[in-house]
Order: structure tokens, then sequence, then C-alpha cells
């Protein structure tokens, strides 16, 4: 929601150029503190068949208010952004898929009209879809107000304000879910199931990533997502945007839920060229993006090592000409699924496709495999939220958290895993300025993760 100035965006950006050993005494001070109030690994609460929704950020966010305001026992109460145009646009889309607007109230202008809005409208629950800095606000003062917080991708962007937001869940007994639509896609989807299955045997490691060139968000130079994104450029270290690839591939390895958990990581990055380069080229000598140095390197790759000795690589890159990929891979001692593009090789090979691991079922051959293997969530949502967005993924998040909320489920994503998730960009900068010191993970569950269940296989 908030237009950061160049200073305010250096006040509460990530933390790269702190140094690593005040963060390590930070951690450990929440690690050892008293939890004030509950663990919310498994938590659930009281069912909600009608739930009152407040949506801040409306123009990323317009997505999640559609499919939000199609499902049964839904209600939209408050819609609020800066733009006075955005919302009235999404209020007149929302006209023509809900009739349920008698309280409904709108909200722009001022950068903090969204605190009105939590005391007017008082929500059952509020989904975040504004600039990343704003994220951890948002989420803790609706938390605090009596609301679910449902918050775009990252959750936080320093590691302070993920404990924060962990002990606000705790004590508010709210739950605090950083949306990662990408773990309902239909290949995640897949992978978790057959990894559930034990096809690929004990799991041994992981690669995922970011790679998507998205310079020509530079063009939002006074809104859009552009226009706050491209300072994190200039300022940030490391891994800005991790939670894409992580995510998926740390369900499939139950991290932080009962088996294993994060533990350690280092960090490098490339030179910083791309974006120079770019902006160079593109805009006038006297532009405001060329008053900046965009230090941050093009390409960061990080390496992740687990509780159990498991490694998982993820790597970054917003900047460099090639094509889009989230790597996606999970190798086990049984065999290895892959992604970009989608990939399966089984030591024991595959009905009458593959005899052994040294080749690969893709292609074509590949609907054997969804045939079989499928998620059951997948098959039972896909014909309903195949339009949704991002290839059915996004209806089908949303369809998992009015469920769960209106059925008094535990979420499929914790607030810890959302955490967890998130702290690759502040720690991989951490390594990144110690030259590549490991840097130790907080255990925001502070040991509870070993209790933690398992996500099961949603039918």
């Amino acid at each position: 929601m908030k237009n950061y100035n160049r200073r305010g965006f250096l006040q509460t950006s990530t933390l790269g150029a702190m140094a690593a050993s005040t963060l390590s005494v930070n951690c450990q001070n929440n690690l050892n503190s008293n939890r004030d109030g509950i663990y919310m690994g498994d938590f659930s609460e009281k069912p909600n068949n009608n739930i009152r929704a407040a949506f801040i950020g409306i123009n990323r966010g317009s997505t999640h208010l559609k499919n939000f305001a199609t499902l049964p026992g839904t209600e939209v109460v408050a819609l609020c952004d800066l733009y006075e145009d955005i919302v009235e646009r999404e209020y007149g889309k929302l006209k023509t898929y809900t009739d349920k607007l008698d309280n409904l109230k709108k909200y722009w202008g001022d950068e903090n009209k969204w605190k009105l809005m939590l005391d007017e409208v008082k929500p059952d629950v509020v989904f975040i879809s504004s600039n990343w800095n704003s994220h951890a606000p948002m989420a803790i003062e609706s938390m605090k107000k009596g609301a679910h917080a449902f918050v775009e991708v990252p959750l936080a962007v320093t590691l302070e304000e993920m404990w924060d937001i962990v002990n606000t869940s705790e004590k508010t007994k709210k739950h605090c879910m950083m949306m990662e639509n990408v773990n309902y896609g239909r290949d995640e989807l897949l992978f978790l199931n057959m990894c559930r299955k034990g096809l690929v045997g004990e799991l041994l490691h992981a690669e995922a990533a970011y790679i998507h060139e998205l310079r020509w968000q530079m063009y939002n130079e006074e809104r859009g997502t552009g226009s706050w994104r491209t300072l994190h450029y200039a300022n940030g270290k490391g891994n800005l945007y991790p939670t894409h690839g992580l995510g998926p591939v740390a369900q499939y390895m139950n991290l932080a839920r009962g088996e294993d958990n994060f533990k350690t990581l280092v960090s490098f990055s490339s030179p910083a060229l791309g974006r120079n380069i770019y902006s160079k080229k593109n805009f006038d000598e006297n532009h405001k993006w060329n008053k900046l140095d965009f230090s941050n390197g093009d390409m960061n790759t990080s390496i992740l090592k687990t509780v159990l000795g498991r490694t998982v690589m993820v790597q970054w890159d917003e900047t460099s000409p090639r094509p889009y990929s989230r790597l996606n891979l999970i190798q086990g001692t049984l065999g290895t699924l892959a992604g970009f593009p989608t990939r399966v090789a089984l030591e024991n090979g595959f009905k009458d496709i593959t005899k052994d691991h040294h080749s690969w079922i893709q292609g074509e051959n590949l609907q054997k495999i969804y045939d079989e293997y499928d998620h059951p969530l997948y098959k039972r949502l896909n014909a309903k939220t195949k339009k949704s967005g991002h290839g059915g993924m996004d209806g089908i998040m949303m369809y998992r958290i009015v469920e769960c909320l209106q059925k008094g489920l535990p979420l499929d994503q914790n607030v810890y895993e959302g955490c967890f998730w998130s702290a690759v960009t502040p720690l991989s900068g951490n390594s990144i300025e110690n030259e590549g010191a490991p840097q130790q993970f907080p255990d925001f569950t502070r040991g509870e993760w070993k209790k933690t269940k398992e996500l099961g296989i949603v039918l």
C-alpha cells in the first residue's frame, strides 16, 4: 500500500548489510524466549460458515478477490488500495460475479486507510497483496484486530519481522498464511503425491528457483509493481524471491513438519550487470533509475542444509535473458522428479515406457504418470479452477483456504513455513556480506516442528 521513498526503503528493506553476529544474537534471543501463546503448527479454529473478508492491495490482489468472492459462504466486506480508480475498477468487476455487496465498504487515498478499515469493518480474514515492505506490518495489525491474515509472497523481508509475525500469531491465536500458490500447481501436487507414496525412495536433494526475466517492470515508474520492486534490485542483497521454488520442495521433504527442518545456508551471487545495462539503454541518463546502483547480483545461488543433512539448491534471477524456470527437482534413492520441462526417472522404470532410470519419462509419455499419480486435490478441483489464474493453482489455493476455515481444519501452509521460506532472503544477504559464510536458520517453531504433522494428501 505504501509509496516508499528511497530513505524509507533503506530503513525497512532486507538486512544484507547488517552483521551476521548481530542477527544470530537476535534470533537466539527469540528462540530462547518463552512462547506467549500457543503453537500454531497444527492449529485450527472453530468452523466459520460465512467468512467476511477484507482485501488490501487489490491491483496485485484482483485474482484473489474474484476467486474468494465466487465461493459459497463468503462475503467481501472491504476493498482497500492507494488509488480510487483501482478500487472502483475492482468493485465494478465484483458486481458481475456476486450480489452480496450490501456490507461492502471502500477505502483509498491515504497510506494508512487500511488501519481505519480494520477498525470499522472488523473482518474475519484479511488478504494482503501490497508491496513487500508492508506485508508484515499489515499482517501483524490484522491479527491484533482479530482477523486471520493471508499474505502474498514473501511473508516478510526481515528476520525481526518474521519473529514478530510468529509471536503475534501465537499470542492472538490467528492464522498467518503466506499464500504460496505454486504449491497448488498440477506438477507440484503430482510430485508431492509421488513422494508420499515413496516412489523416489529416501529423499536426498532438491533444486528450486525463481528465474523470471522482469526487467520490463521498470517501466512501472510511478505506479505498479515495478515502481517499488525496482528499488529492491538496487538496495537488496541475495535471493529476493525464494518462495515460489522453495515452497513445494520443502513440503516434499516435510521440512518444519516432523521429519526434518532447515538448518544452515550459504549463498553467492554473480556480478550485478544486467539492470544497470538495461537502465542505461532504455531510460534517459537523468531518469531516477539511472541514479540508482543496481548492486545485487543478477543470479543468486544459495545452498541449504537440513537437519538430516539433505541439500536444497535455491536460485534466483529476475534480470538475465533466459526462459522462465522454477527447476522443481526432487531427488531420492529410487529416482528423480524434475520440472521445466516436466520429466520423471525411476530406477525400476515405469510400465512399458522405461526400463530404468537412464531415460526420462517426458512429453506425451507423461500422460500415463498423470493418470496414475495426479493428486486427488487436483482431480477434484481442476475443472472448477483451471481458469482462476496461473494454470488453476490460484483457484485451488483459495478453495483450500476457504474450505479449511469453513470446516475448522489446519491450513495447508502454517505461519512457520512462511517464515522459513521467506528467511532465505535476509540469510542469503548476510552470507554474501560475509564471503559466503554459513548462516543458521532461526527455529521459528522453537523445537515444535518435531511434533508437527506432515502435510497429508488431501482428498
